[in-house]
Protein backbone atom coordinates (compact mmCIF):
# COMPACT_ATOMS: atom_id res chain seq x y z
CA UNK A 1 0.00 0.00 0.00
CA UNK A 2 2.42 2.18 1.18
CA UNK A 3 4.46 2.41 -2.20
CA UNK A 4 0.99 4.35 -3.89
CA UNK A 5 1.25 6.71 -1.13
CA UNK A 6 3.94 8.57 -2.28
CA UNK A 7 3.21 9.45 -6.16
CA UNK A 8 0.02 10.69 -4.80
CA UNK A 9 1.54 13.37 -1.55
CA UNK A 10 3.89 13.73 -4.74
CA UNK A 11 1.28 14.97 -6.78
CA UNK A 12 -0.78 16.96 -4.28
CA UNK A 13 2.43 18.54 -3.42
CA UNK A 14 2.76 19.92 -6.32
CA UNK A 15 -0.31 21.35 -6.85
CA UNK A 16 -0.21 23.12 -3.12
CA UNK A 17 3.23 24.96 -5.01
CA UNK A 18 1.04 25.85 -7.59
CA UNK A 19 -1.41 27.71 -5.75
CA UNK A 20 -0.20 31.07 -5.53
CA UNK A 21 -0.19 31.17 -9.44
CA UNK A 22 -3.42 29.46 -9.99
CA UNK A 23 -5.52 31.89 -7.71
CA UNK A 24 -4.32 34.55 -10.23
CA UNK A 25 -4.00 32.70 -13.73
CA UNK A 26 -7.72 31.23 -13.04
CA UNK A 27 -9.37 34.11 -12.43
CA UNK A 28 -7.87 35.45 -15.74
CA UNK A 29 -8.75 32.05 -17.92
CA UNK A 30 -12.13 32.89 -19.84
CA UNK A 31 -12.07 30.39 -22.35
CA UNK A 32 -14.87 27.95 -23.06
CA UNK A 33 -13.21 24.20 -21.90
CA UNK A 34 -15.43 22.10 -23.57
CA UNK A 35 -14.28 23.85 -27.03
CA UNK A 36 -10.79 23.48 -26.50
CA UNK A 37 -10.59 19.82 -25.20
CA UNK A 38 -10.01 16.93 -27.69
CA UNK A 39 -12.30 14.33 -27.92
CA UNK A 40 -9.55 12.09 -27.07
CA UNK A 41 -9.55 13.44 -23.62
CA UNK A 42 -11.75 11.29 -22.63
CA UNK A 43 -9.85 8.41 -22.59
CA UNK A 44 -8.94 8.33 -18.89
CA UNK A 45 -12.32 7.94 -18.18
CA UNK A 46 -12.73 5.33 -20.47
CA UNK A 47 -9.92 3.75 -18.82
CA UNK A 48 -11.55 4.09 -15.50
CA UNK A 49 -14.37 2.38 -17.23
CA UNK A 50 -12.61 -0.64 -18.44
CA UNK A 51 -10.67 -1.18 -15.23
CA UNK A 52 -14.23 -1.78 -13.64
CA UNK A 53 -15.12 -4.18 -15.72
CA UNK A 54 -12.25 -6.18 -16.52
CA UNK A 55 -10.23 -6.39 -12.96
CA UNK A 56 -12.51 -7.63 -11.20
CA UNK A 57 -12.89 -10.61 -13.31
CA UNK A 58 -8.96 -11.15 -14.13
CA UNK A 59 -7.58 -10.54 -10.54
CA UNK A 60 -10.77 -10.04 -8.33
CA UNK A 61 -8.63 -9.82 -4.64
CA UNK A 62 -6.05 -7.48 -6.35
CA UNK A 63 -9.24 -5.10 -7.35
CA UNK A 64 -10.79 -5.30 -3.96
CA UNK A 65 -7.54 -3.95 -2.62
CA UNK A 66 -6.23 -1.38 -4.55
CA UNK A 67 -9.46 -0.01 -6.28
CA UNK A 68 -8.98 3.40 -4.40
CA UNK A 69 -5.63 3.27 -6.39
CA UNK A 70 -6.62 2.88 -9.69
CA UNK A 71 -9.50 5.52 -9.09
CA UNK A 72 -6.05 7.60 -8.39
CA UNK A 73 -4.29 5.89 -10.94
CA UNK A 74 -6.41 7.37 -13.67
CA UNK A 75 -7.80 10.71 -12.01
CA UNK A 76 -3.66 11.63 -12.50
CA UNK A 77 -3.43 10.09 -15.42
CA UNK A 78 -6.05 13.13 -16.52
CA UNK A 79 -5.29 15.40 -14.22
CA UNK A 80 -1.41 16.08 -15.19
CA UNK A 81 -1.70 16.41 -19.17
CA UNK A 82 -4.13 18.77 -18.65
CA UNK A 83 -1.96 20.65 -15.90
CA UNK A 84 0.60 20.87 -18.72
CA UNK A 85 -1.88 21.94 -21.24
CA UNK A 86 -3.90 24.78 -19.60
CA UNK A 87 -1.92 25.45 -16.26
CA UNK A 88 -1.89 24.16 -12.89
CA UNK A 89 -4.78 26.83 -12.24
CA UNK A 90 -7.45 25.20 -14.40
CA UNK A 91 -6.71 21.71 -13.36
CA UNK A 92 -6.76 22.90 -9.25
CA UNK A 93 -10.40 24.64 -10.33
CA UNK A 94 -11.79 21.74 -12.20
CA UNK A 95 -10.80 19.33 -9.17
CA UNK A 96 -11.52 21.44 -6.87
CA UNK A 97 -15.27 21.70 -8.52
CA UNK A 98 -16.18 18.63 -9.38
CA UNK A 99 -14.80 17.02 -6.16
CA UNK A 100 -16.29 20.12 -3.56
CA UNK A 101 -19.57 20.89 -5.51
CA UNK A 102 -20.53 17.54 -7.21
CA UNK A 103 -18.82 14.32 -5.47
CA UNK A 104 -18.64 15.83 -1.81
CA UNK A 105 -22.68 16.46 -1.69
CA UNK A 106 -23.00 13.14 -3.61
CA UNK A 107 -21.15 11.17 -1.03
CA UNK A 108 -22.50 12.42 1.87
CA UNK A 109 -26.01 11.62 0.74
CA UNK A 110 -25.08 8.52 -0.17
CA UNK A 111 -23.59 7.60 2.81
CA UNK A 112 -26.26 9.10 5.01
CA UNK A 113 -29.06 7.27 3.60
CA UNK A 114 -26.70 3.88 3.80
CA UNK A 115 -26.40 4.48 7.15
CA UNK A 116 -29.92 5.14 8.15
CA UNK A 117 -31.44 2.46 6.38
CA UNK A 118 -29.04 -0.35 7.35
CA UNK A 119 -30.45 0.71 10.98
CA UNK A 120 -33.92 -0.60 9.69
CA UNK A 121 -34.24 -4.68 10.40
CA UNK A 122 -37.11 -7.00 9.27
CA UNK A 123 -37.28 -10.05 11.06
CA UNK A 124 -39.12 -12.97 10.38
CA UNK A 125 -40.32 -15.60 8.37
CA UNK A 126 -39.99 -14.43 4.94
CA UNK A 127 -39.29 -17.35 2.23
CA UNK A 128 -38.45 -16.19 -0.95
CA UNK A 129 -40.68 -17.13 -3.43
CA UNK A 130 -41.85 -15.82 -6.66
CA UNK A 131 -45.26 -13.81 -5.37
CA UNK A 132 -42.75 -12.33 -1.94
CA UNK A 133 -40.58 -11.31 -4.04
CA UNK A 134 -42.70 -9.37 -6.76
CA UNK A 135 -44.47 -7.83 -3.72
CA UNK A 136 -41.09 -6.48 -2.36
CA UNK A 137 -39.92 -5.21 -5.28
CA UNK A 138 -43.32 -3.50 -5.92
CA UNK A 139 -43.72 -1.95 -2.87
CA UNK A 140 -39.74 -0.78 -3.56
CA UNK A 141 -40.58 0.34 -6.59
CA UNK A 142 -43.42 2.80 -5.48
CA UNK A 143 -41.60 4.18 -2.72
CA UNK A 144 -38.15 4.85 -4.82
CA UNK A 145 -40.16 8.03 -5.85
CA UNK A 146 -40.58 9.41 -2.45
CA UNK A 147 -37.87 8.35 -0.64
CA UNK A 148 -35.43 8.35 -3.67
CA UNK A 149 -33.54 5.55 -5.54
CA UNK A 150 -30.73 5.14 -2.93
CA UNK A 151 -33.53 5.18 0.09
CA UNK A 152 -35.84 2.67 -1.65
CA UNK A 153 -32.56 0.57 -2.27
CA UNK A 154 -31.12 0.85 0.88
CA UNK A 155 -34.47 0.23 3.13
CA UNK A 156 -35.19 -3.25 0.71
CA UNK A 157 -32.12 -5.04 -0.47
CA UNK A 158 -31.26 -6.40 2.46
CA UNK A 159 -34.91 -8.06 3.15
CA UNK A 160 -34.45 -9.35 -0.58
CA UNK A 161 -31.35 -10.94 -0.04
CA UNK A 162 -32.51 -12.91 3.89
CA UNK A 163 -35.72 -13.68 2.05
CA UNK A 164 -34.07 -15.50 -0.39
CA UNK A 165 -31.11 -16.82 0.88
CA UNK A 166 -32.07 -20.35 1.06
CA UNK A 167 -32.04 -20.26 -2.62
CA UNK A 168 -28.97 -20.64 -4.88
CA UNK A 169 -30.19 -18.88 -8.13
CA UNK A 170 -31.19 -15.31 -7.02
CA UNK A 171 -28.79 -13.17 -9.30
CA UNK A 172 -31.85 -12.51 -11.67
CA UNK A 173 -33.83 -11.18 -8.56
CA UNK A 174 -31.19 -8.45 -7.57
CA UNK A 175 -30.65 -7.30 -11.35
CA UNK A 176 -34.26 -6.65 -11.54
CA UNK A 177 -34.68 -5.07 -8.51
CA UNK A 178 -31.87 -2.58 -9.60
CA UNK A 179 -33.67 -1.76 -12.76
CA UNK A 180 -36.89 -1.04 -10.73
CA UNK A 181 -35.77 0.25 -7.63
CA UNK A 182 -32.45 1.72 -8.17
CA UNK A 183 -33.97 3.20 -11.40
CA UNK A 184 -37.23 3.19 -13.03
CA UNK A 185 -38.99 3.50 -9.77
CA UNK A 186 -37.85 7.04 -8.58
CA UNK A 187 -39.55 8.82 -11.74
CA UNK A 188 -42.24 10.20 -10.16
CA UNK A 189 -41.48 13.29 -7.92
CA UNK A 190 -38.26 15.64 -7.92
CA UNK A 191 -37.24 13.16 -4.69
CA UNK A 192 -36.94 10.34 -6.45
CA UNK A 193 -33.74 10.91 -8.48
CA UNK A 194 -31.29 13.68 -8.79
CA UNK A 195 -31.63 15.20 -12.63
CA UNK A 196 -35.58 15.41 -11.78
CA UNK A 197 -34.33 17.50 -8.64
CA UNK A 198 -32.26 19.73 -10.79
CA UNK A 199 -35.42 20.45 -13.50
CA UNK A 200 -37.38 21.40 -10.28
CA UNK A 201 -34.72 23.56 -9.41
CA UNK A 202 -34.93 25.10 -12.70
CA UNK A 203 -38.73 25.88 -13.19
CA UNK A 204 -40.16 22.35 -13.55
CA UNK A 205 -43.55 21.98 -11.27
CA UNK A 206 -43.03 19.41 -8.38
CA UNK A 207 -45.99 17.49 -9.59
CA UNK A 208 -45.28 17.90 -13.24
CA UNK A 209 -42.99 15.23 -13.01
CA UNK A 210 -46.41 12.70 -12.63
CA UNK A 211 -47.12 12.80 -15.91
CA UNK A 212 -43.99 9.92 -16.46
CA UNK A 213 -46.76 7.39 -14.44
CA UNK A 214 -48.08 6.41 -17.41
CA UNK A 215 -43.96 5.20 -18.42
CA UNK A 216 -43.72 4.02 -14.84
CA UNK A 217 -46.42 1.59 -15.21
CA UNK A 218 -45.83 0.13 -18.38
CA UNK A 219 -42.16 -0.65 -17.69
CA UNK A 220 -42.84 -1.85 -14.57
CA UNK A 221 -45.59 -4.08 -15.35
CA UNK A 222 -43.46 -5.66 -18.16
CA UNK A 223 -40.54 -6.08 -15.94
CA UNK A 224 -42.17 -7.48 -12.79
CA UNK A 225 -44.42 -9.92 -15.24
CA UNK A 226 -41.17 -10.85 -16.55
CA UNK A 227 -38.99 -11.17 -13.15
CA UNK A 228 -42.27 -13.12 -11.87
CA UNK A 229 -42.14 -15.88 -15.12
CA UNK A 230 -38.42 -16.72 -14.98
CA UNK A 231 -38.56 -16.53 -11.22
CA UNK A 232 -41.57 -19.39 -11.27
CA UNK A 233 -39.18 -21.13 -13.81
CA UNK A 234 -35.99 -21.05 -11.46
CA UNK A 235 -38.40 -21.53 -8.00
CA UNK A 236 -39.67 -25.13 -9.44
CA UNK A 237 -35.88 -25.88 -10.05
CA UNK A 238 -35.23 -25.28 -6.85
CA UNK A 239 -37.71 -27.14 -5.04
CA UNK A 240 -37.34 -30.22 -7.54
CA UNK A 241 -33.82 -30.19 -6.69
CA UNK A 242 -34.50 -30.64 -3.20
CA UNK A 243 -34.26 -26.65 -1.41
CA UNK A 244 -36.45 -25.61 0.62
CA UNK A 245 -37.28 -22.05 2.80
CA UNK A 246 -35.89 -23.03 6.55
CA UNK A 247 -38.75 -25.59 8.16
CA UNK A 248 -37.86 -24.08 11.67
CA UNK A 249 -40.56 -22.01 14.00
CA UNK A 250 -42.26 -19.46 12.05
CA UNK A 251 -41.30 -15.94 13.39
CA UNK A 252 -43.90 -13.01 12.53
CA UNK A 253 -42.80 -10.66 10.84
CA UNK A 254 -41.78 -7.41 12.43
CA UNK A 255 -39.60 -4.29 11.75
CA UNK A 256 -36.66 -3.07 14.50
CA UNK A 257 -35.20 0.37 14.49
CA UNK A 258 -38.34 1.82 13.35
CA UNK A 259 -37.12 5.30 14.86
CA UNK A 260 -34.57 5.34 11.81
CA UNK A 261 -37.70 6.52 9.55
CA UNK A 262 -36.91 9.91 11.82
CA UNK A 263 -33.09 9.99 10.17
CA UNK A 264 -34.80 9.41 7.14
CA UNK A 265 -37.61 12.04 7.09
CA UNK A 266 -34.50 14.42 7.80
CA UNK A 267 -32.55 13.19 4.93
CA UNK A 268 -35.38 13.86 2.90
CA UNK A 269 -35.84 17.42 4.69
CA UNK A 270 -32.15 18.40 4.55
CA UNK A 271 -32.50 17.27 -0.02
CA UNK A 272 -36.14 19.25 -0.23
CA UNK A 273 -34.56 22.10 1.97
CA UNK A 274 -31.25 22.84 -0.10
CA UNK A 275 -33.77 23.79 -3.19
CA UNK A 276 -35.67 25.92 -1.69
CA UNK A 277 -33.57 28.01 0.60
CA UNK A 278 -31.72 29.98 -2.49
CA UNK A 279 -35.01 32.01 -2.52
CA UNK A 280 -33.59 33.68 0.56
CA UNK A 281 -31.32 36.30 0.45
CA UNK A 282 -28.90 34.85 3.20
CA UNK A 283 -28.66 31.96 0.84
CA UNK A 284 -28.83 33.69 -2.45
CA UNK A 285 -28.44 37.30 -4.43
CA UNK A 286 -31.99 37.88 -5.48
CA UNK A 287 -31.16 39.51 -8.52
CA UNK A 288 -28.56 37.86 -10.24
CA UNK A 289 -29.98 34.38 -8.81
CA UNK A 290 -25.86 33.73 -6.99
CA UNK A 291 -24.89 31.43 -4.90
CA UNK A 292 -24.09 32.72 -1.10
CA UNK A 293 -21.17 30.62 0.09
CA UNK A 294 -17.91 29.92 1.62
CA UNK A 295 -15.32 31.00 -0.58
CA UNK A 296 -12.91 28.28 -1.83
CA UNK A 297 -10.67 29.09 -4.60
CA UNK A 298 -10.79 31.78 -7.58
CA UNK A 299 -14.40 32.01 -7.66
CA UNK A 300 -15.36 28.54 -6.71
CA UNK A 301 -18.11 28.98 -3.75
CA UNK A 302 -19.39 26.46 -1.46
CA UNK A 303 -23.03 26.83 -0.78
CA UNK A 304 -24.66 27.54 2.14
CA UNK A 305 -27.15 25.44 0.84
CA UNK A 306 -25.17 22.89 0.23
CA UNK A 307 -23.60 22.78 3.38
CA UNK A 308 -26.79 23.36 5.30
CA UNK A 309 -27.81 19.68 3.36
CA UNK A 310 -24.49 17.82 4.35
CA UNK A 311 -24.43 18.71 7.87
CA UNK A 312 -28.50 17.81 8.14
CA UNK A 313 -27.73 14.53 6.77
CA UNK A 314 -24.38 13.87 8.77
CA UNK A 315 -25.96 14.66 12.09
CA UNK A 316 -29.11 12.26 10.86
CA UNK A 317 -26.60 9.58 10.46
CA UNK A 318 -24.44 9.86 13.14
CA UNK A 319 -27.76 10.27 15.02
CA UNK A 320 -28.96 6.73 13.45
CA UNK A 321 -25.49 5.10 14.06
CA UNK A 322 -25.38 6.48 17.92
CA UNK A 323 -28.32 5.23 18.60
CA UNK A 324 -29.77 1.92 16.73
CA UNK A 325 -29.15 -1.21 18.28
CA UNK A 326 -25.92 -3.08 17.12
CA UNK A 327 -28.15 -6.29 16.95
CA UNK A 328 -30.60 -4.78 14.20
CA UNK A 329 -27.39 -4.10 12.22
CA UNK A 330 -26.00 -7.26 12.52
CA UNK A 331 -28.88 -9.42 11.40
CA UNK A 332 -28.72 -7.00 8.17
CA UNK A 333 -25.12 -8.02 7.77
CA UNK A 334 -24.31 -4.55 7.82
CA UNK A 335 -20.92 -3.53 7.33
CA UNK A 336 -19.33 -0.09 6.08
CA UNK A 337 -17.89 -1.65 3.04
CA UNK A 338 -20.11 -1.31 -0.11
CA UNK A 339 -19.93 2.26 0.80
CA UNK A 340 -16.55 2.53 1.24
CA UNK A 341 -16.14 0.58 -2.54
CA UNK A 342 -18.72 3.24 -3.91
CA UNK A 343 -16.73 5.92 -2.69
CA UNK A 344 -13.43 5.07 -3.94
CA UNK A 345 -14.53 4.21 -7.57
CA UNK A 346 -16.55 7.40 -7.82
CA UNK A 347 -14.16 9.62 -6.61
CA UNK A 348 -12.33 8.49 -10.19
CA UNK A 349 -15.37 8.33 -12.12
CA UNK A 350 -16.26 12.27 -11.16
CA UNK A 351 -12.85 13.08 -11.54
CA UNK A 352 -11.96 11.61 -15.25
CA UNK A 353 -15.62 12.29 -16.12
CA UNK A 354 -14.71 16.55 -16.14
CA UNK A 355 -13.78 16.44 -19.96
CA UNK A 356 -16.70 14.77 -21.10
CA UNK A 357 -19.46 16.75 -19.26
CA UNK A 358 -17.14 19.57 -20.48
CA UNK A 359 -17.44 18.89 -24.33
CA UNK A 360 -20.71 17.46 -24.08
CA UNK A 361 -21.97 20.92 -22.34
CA UNK A 362 -20.06 23.00 -24.97
CA UNK A 363 -21.31 20.91 -28.62
CA UNK A 364 -24.42 19.48 -27.09
CA UNK A 365 -26.84 21.96 -28.94
CA UNK A 366 -24.72 20.85 -32.04
CA UNK A 367 -26.20 17.15 -31.87
CA UNK A 368 -29.36 17.87 -34.01
CA UNK A 369 -31.52 16.89 -31.64
CA UNK A 370 -35.63 18.23 -32.47
CA UNK A 371 -37.91 15.61 -31.86
CA UNK A 372 -38.83 13.74 -28.68
CA UNK A 373 -37.38 10.24 -29.32
CA UNK A 374 -34.21 11.45 -30.41
CA UNK A 375 -33.46 13.34 -26.76
CA UNK A 376 -34.76 10.17 -25.21
CA UNK A 377 -32.36 8.06 -26.84
CA UNK A 378 -29.01 11.14 -26.70
CA UNK A 379 -30.07 11.23 -22.86
CA UNK A 380 -30.62 7.98 -21.85
CA UNK A 381 -27.20 6.61 -23.31
CA UNK A 382 -25.19 9.16 -21.82
CA UNK A 383 -26.61 8.98 -18.36
CA UNK A 384 -26.08 5.14 -18.85
CA UNK A 385 -22.22 6.44 -18.12
CA UNK A 386 -21.93 9.55 -17.58
CA UNK A 387 -23.36 11.01 -13.84
CA UNK A 388 -27.72 11.55 -15.52
CA UNK A 389 -27.96 14.82 -13.09
CA UNK A 390 -25.66 17.22 -15.86
CA UNK A 391 -26.43 14.80 -18.52
CA UNK A 392 -29.85 15.83 -17.84
CA UNK A 393 -29.23 19.56 -17.45
CA UNK A 394 -27.49 19.77 -20.59
CA UNK A 395 -29.93 18.19 -22.92
CA UNK A 396 -32.66 20.23 -20.57
CA UNK A 397 -30.55 23.65 -21.39
CA UNK A 398 -30.21 22.64 -25.29
CA UNK A 399 -34.42 21.82 -25.67
CA UNK A 400 -34.86 25.33 -24.20
CA UNK A 401 -32.70 26.51 -27.11
CA UNK A 402 -34.84 24.89 -29.66
CA UNK A 403 -37.95 28.33 -29.14
CA UNK A 404 -40.39 26.03 -28.59
CA UNK A 405 -43.76 28.23 -28.83
CA UNK A 406 -45.84 26.56 -26.27
CA UNK A 407 -44.61 24.37 -23.47
CA UNK A 408 -43.24 24.67 -19.90
CA UNK A 409 -41.41 28.05 -18.98
CA UNK A 410 -38.18 26.91 -17.74
CA UNK A 411 -35.16 28.94 -16.44
CA UNK A 412 -33.64 27.67 -19.73
CA UNK A 413 -36.51 28.99 -21.72
CA UNK A 414 -39.29 27.46 -22.83
CA UNK A 415 -39.24 23.70 -23.11
CA UNK A 416 -41.73 21.41 -24.70
CA UNK A 417 -43.68 18.95 -22.70
CA UNK A 418 -43.16 15.56 -24.87
CA UNK A 419 -39.20 16.66 -25.40
CA UNK A 420 -39.24 17.60 -21.24
CA UNK A 421 -41.02 14.25 -21.04
CA UNK A 422 -38.54 12.25 -23.21
CA UNK A 423 -35.32 13.71 -21.19
CA UNK A 424 -36.92 13.24 -17.84
CA UNK A 425 -37.38 9.25 -18.58
CA UNK A 426 -33.96 9.32 -20.82
CA UNK A 427 -32.45 10.03 -17.45
CA UNK A 428 -33.99 8.30 -14.83
CA UNK A 429 -34.54 4.90 -17.02
CA UNK A 430 -31.59 4.74 -18.69
CA UNK A 431 -29.36 4.86 -15.71
CA UNK A 432 -30.16 1.14 -14.98
CA UNK A 433 -28.18 0.82 -18.25
CA UNK A 434 -24.85 -0.05 -16.19
CA UNK A 435 -23.71 -0.42 -12.70
CA UNK A 436 -23.01 3.14 -13.10
CA UNK A 437 -25.36 4.66 -14.37
CA UNK A 438 -26.49 5.25 -11.25
CA UNK A 439 -25.19 5.52 -7.76
CA UNK A 440 -27.30 2.81 -5.88
CA UNK A 441 -27.26 0.43 -8.88
CA UNK A 442 -23.32 0.02 -7.51
CA UNK A 443 -24.30 0.01 -4.17
CA UNK A 444 -27.03 -3.15 -4.32
CA UNK A 445 -24.45 -4.71 -6.19
CA UNK A 446 -22.07 -4.69 -3.43
CA UNK A 447 -24.38 -5.61 -0.59
CA UNK A 448 -25.25 -8.26 -2.91
CA UNK A 449 -21.36 -9.49 -3.15
CA UNK A 450 -20.91 -9.00 0.28
CA UNK A 451 -23.60 -11.23 1.18
CA UNK A 452 -22.08 -14.02 -0.97
CA UNK A 453 -24.38 -13.64 -4.04
CA UNK A 454 -22.78 -14.03 -7.29
CA UNK A 455 -23.64 -10.72 -9.28
CA UNK A 456 -22.63 -10.13 -13.24
CA UNK A 457 -19.94 -8.38 -14.49
CA UNK A 458 -19.81 -4.79 -15.22
CA UNK A 459 -19.95 -6.09 -18.93
CA UNK A 460 -22.48 -9.15 -18.02
CA UNK A 461 -24.66 -6.99 -16.24
CA UNK A 462 -25.20 -5.08 -19.58
CA UNK A 463 -26.03 -8.12 -21.14
CA UNK A 464 -28.75 -8.35 -18.88
CA UNK A 465 -29.89 -4.70 -19.70
CA UNK A 466 -29.25 -5.69 -23.29
CA UNK A 467 -31.95 -8.34 -23.25
CA UNK A 468 -34.28 -6.97 -20.77
CA UNK A 469 -34.05 -3.07 -21.05
CA UNK A 470 -33.13 -2.26 -24.67
CA UNK A 471 -36.75 -3.55 -26.32
CA UNK A 472 -38.47 -2.53 -23.19
CA UNK A 473 -37.13 1.17 -24.32
CA UNK A 474 -38.15 0.50 -27.92
CA UNK A 475 -41.41 -0.45 -26.87
CA UNK A 476 -41.51 3.15 -24.81
CA UNK A 477 -40.29 5.02 -28.17
CA UNK A 478 -43.05 3.89 -30.17
CA UNK A 479 -45.75 4.40 -27.86
CA UNK A 480 -44.76 7.59 -26.15
CA UNK A 481 -42.12 9.35 -28.30
CA UNK A 482 -43.04 8.92 -32.11
CA UNK A 483 -46.60 10.11 -31.85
Amino acid sequence: MNRYKLPVFLVCFLLLLALPAALVAAEEAEHELGRELPVWSVLPFVGMLLSIAIFPLLRPHWWEKHLLQVAIFWSAVFLIPFAFGFGPAEAVYELLEIVLLDYLPFIVLLWGLFAVAGGIALRGSLAGSPRVNLVLLLIGTLLASWVGTTGASMLLIRPVIRANKWRRKKTHIIVFFIFLVSNIGGSLTPLGDPPLFLGFLRGVPFLWTMKLLPLLVLNAVILLAALFIMDTVLYKKELAEGRRPDAGEKEPLSVKGLHNLIFLALIIFAVILSGTVPSLPFFADQVTGEAHGLPIYAGIVLPFSSILQMLLIIIAGCLSVVTTNKAYRELNHFTWGPIKEVASLFIGIFITMIPALAILNARGGELGLVQPWQFFWATGALSSFLDNAPTYLVFLTTAGSLGAAEGLSTAVGVVGEQILLAISAGAVFMGANTYIGNAPNFMVRSIAEENEIKMPSFFGYMGWSLCCLIPLFIIDTFVFFLR
